[in-house]
């Protein structure tokens, strides 16, 4: 029988090739898997089959993550032991372990902090913050406009290929986590600034109009930390806060048509939440919205000629 870190890989694989998890998401789990592990090597059951593992084990672990030589968040905590009952899940379901240890294990509860946004007179600063009229400032304007009218993430801006846009519907098919697949769509403006920076792409691909729509001065595919600078570059011009970063677009992209009334079931659909609990945190609504919400829509919120 094998060993815990013998499984290791074959799960990182399993997450890669058949769920299809992004390159950040598989970096994640396999630093939690691997913390596992590292502990139970130097607790003495680096060598022991999978299946010896109880739950007290696992929660000896635990103990470890919240009161050993690093102090993590109750939230970083939460993440590293869902990684853990991953794992656990995936020896269950191919036989490595008659039962799963970490299903007596509870994961940790936190307060989800509340996404970080933008307003959107802030976000008109940023947009309106790109000056210059050449290839790299076209591009960055496009970067913006479309991070903030599709809600996309990073990775899936990066990924965008020039005949991934459907200019004439003002749509696109995107794949998100999971490698799942979704519609997104992208306005006037949006749309606009794509077409502005198109007819100039091709002096920095050697005249070549297809491949990675987002490029750099050498002509290949923009890099998500590449993204980062470029934002983090505009919003010091616009004068806004450090730490604003491409999903801070997709949080202001969510709270902002929620602000408007768009159903949280839409914003789902469009952000590619796999569950509704997910998008809920973005019903932070101010307490003037949450106001003008209350008065129009409660019978006897007003009285008659008010």
């Amino acid at each position: 029988m094998a060993a815990l870190a013998e499984h290791a890989e074959e799960f990182l694989s399993f997450l890669r090739f058949e769920r299809k998890l992004s390159e950040n998401t598989l970096r994640s789990y396999s630093a939690d898997i691997n913390q596992l592990i590292a502990w139970a090597d130097e607790n003495g059951l680096g060598g022991e089959d999978v299946s010896r593992f109880t739950p007290d084990h696992l929660r000896e672990f635990l103990l470890f993550l919240r009161a050993g030589p690093v102090s993590y968040s109750l939230a970083t905590v939460a993440r590293k032991v869902s990684a853990v009952k991953a794992f656990f899940r995936f020896l269950l379901k191919r036989g490595y372990v008659s039962s799963n240890p970490m299903a007596a294990v509870r994961t940790p509860k936190f307060r989800r902090r509340l996404p970080v946004y933008l307003e959107e007179a802030e976000v008109e600063r940023l947009l309106e913050s790109v000056q210059g009229d050449d290839v790299f400032a076209r591009r960055d304007r496009a970067i913006l406009e479309c991070l903030y009218s599709a809600g996309l993430r990073a990775s899936e801006l990066v990924a965008l290929d020039t005949d991934s846009v459907d200019m004439s519907q003002g749509a696109a098919v995107v794949r998100g986590k999971g490698g799942k697949e979704r519609m997104v769509f992208f306005g006037p403006y949006a749309l606009e600034a794509l077409r502005s920076y198109l007819r100039l792409r091709l002096s920095l691909t050697g005249g070549d109009a297809a491949g990675p729509l987002f490029v750099n001065r050498f002509g290949t595919r923009l890099t998500t930390r590449s993204l980062q600078r470029i934002i983090a570059k505009h919003c010091l011009a616009a004068g806004l806060p450090r730490g604003v970063t491409p999903h801070t677009l997709r949080h202001s992209f969510a709270t902002h048509m929620l602000n408007k009334g768009a159903d949280l079931r839409l914003i789902q659909e469009l952000l590619g939440h796999s569950s509704i609990a997910t998008t809920q945190i973005y019903t932070h609504l101010s307490p003037e919205r949450l106001r003008e919400i209350y008065l129009r829509a409660h019978p006897r919120a007003r009285r008659s000629g008010d």
